[in-house]
């Protein structure tokens, strides 16, 4: 078992963006001291986050290209 307190993970786990039944996994694999599956479970968790980081960060750079070319078409 881990050395975090339940409620304490569960909140964690919230604020990373973990849904219901991945904290309820997670959890799981703390009682039964599953940490290679923990550890596999919170990975994917934060592989989906830098995915839609990613995402968000080419819709980012797309958005600075038209303001590139808005700002040097009225210089």
């Amino acid at each position: 078992m881990s050395h975090i307190p339940e409620d304490e993970l569960r909140d964690n786990l919230m604020d990373a963006g973990c849904n219901e039944e991945c904290i309820c996994q997670i959890l799981e694999c703390d009682k039964n001291d599953d940490y290679q599956r923990q550890t596999i479970l919170l990975k994917k968790q934060r592989y989906e986050l830098l995915d839609k980081l990613h995402d968000k960060q080419k819709q980012i750079d797309c958005l600075d290209y038209l303001l590139y070319e808005l700002k040097k078409e009225h210089l």
